[in-house]
This record gives C-alpha cells, structure tokens and sequence, in this order.
C-alpha cells in the first residue's frame, strides 16, 4: 500500500484481518454499499452518506459515545477494497485501508483493515513508540476486532449487529451515566 504524499508520514500501523464465509465479491457488496457501518459497526449509532460511491465519496460515522467522524474515500477498488482518510472535520485524520482478498476455497474471502493512527505516530519513533505501543495500538487492536468481529457475525446472521455486541470500547462506546 502507498500512502499518497499529501498525507502525513506515520511511522506505524495496527492490522487485523478476518475469514469471511462468503464470496469477495458478497463481501464487497456489503462494504461498498451506502451506510453499510450500520450493518456490523458494534459501536456505530449512524452512518450517514455525504456523497457515494466511488472515490471522493464522504460519509459520517457517528460513534455511540457521540463522536462524528468523516470518512473521505481516497481510493475506490471495486471489488477489493478502499482507502480512506478519518477524523473529526477539520481536524487531524488517520489514514485507513480495507482490503478484500480471495481465498483458496471459493465461498469464502479475507478481508483486512489496516490503521495508521495519527495519534503518537508522527515525528520521532524513539519518543512516541511507548506511548502508542501502551495506549493507542491495544485500544484500535480492540476495535478493530469488534468491527471485523461485527462483520463476520453480520454475514453469518444477516441482520444488523446490536450495540457493543462484543462489549463496551474505552474510546467509542457511550460513557457511564450519560445517555
């Protein structure tokens, strides 16, 4: 994957990866289709679509905690994946790709998704490599396999994931006592 040169230079990524029982082509139609995060997002409370599909397509992903965060699809690889940039508007973004791979059993398909976090991972390695090994790639580590875990359950189930289905995320999830 290259990383186009307007985007920041971050020093690392958090990747996870799952088996789907279901075609790359199934897979893509679940992914690429409008507001799909709501689907198999467990801490998703909306997606909402600005513009889709394709590149230079804009959605809002807004977290069960209250977040709003805007998607902007960078790349669009029919049938293999998308890259995409996340943040709040207007501020910092961390860069984000999808990826669907076939596998060697036809029904089935992997999908990946790999986040360069802008959070302590630009500037010096040296400085920001304990900050983000302690705190940032444990928390995405656990979000990322809540997504992909929702995606999985969502294929399997054909009906959209609950809230926190795999349990509340320290970043995402609505905080205590707030409704």
């Amino acid at each position: 994957m290259i990383i186009p040169d307007h985007i920041p230079k971050y020093n690392q990524s958090i990747n996870y990866s799952v088996n789907l029982d279901c075609t790359p082509k199934d897979t893509w139609s679940i992914i690429s289709t409008k507001s799909h995060l709501e689907l198999f997002h467990p801490f998703c409370e909306k997606n909402s679509v600005k513009k889709w599909p394709g590149k230079g397509a804009i959605d809002e992903l807004q977290y069960l905690n209250g977040w709003v965060f805007e998607r902007n699809f960078l790349n669009w690889y029919e049938n293999e994946g998308y890259d995409l940039l996340i943040g709040r508007k207007y501020g910092r973004q961390s860069y984000v790709s999808w990826r669907i791979a076939p596998t060697k059993y036809p029904t089935r398909s992997r999908i990946s998704i790999t986040i360069y976090p802008f959070i302590f991972n630009t500037g010096s390695k040296f400085i920001q490599k304990i900050p983000f090994s302690l705190f940032v790639k444990p928390q995405l580590d656990s979000y990322l396999r809540s997504v992909l875990g929702g995606l999985q359950w969502y294929v399997i189930n054909q009906t959209p994931i609950s809230r926190n289905h795999f349990g509340v995320h320290k970043w995402f999830s609505l905080k205590k006592g707030k409704k």
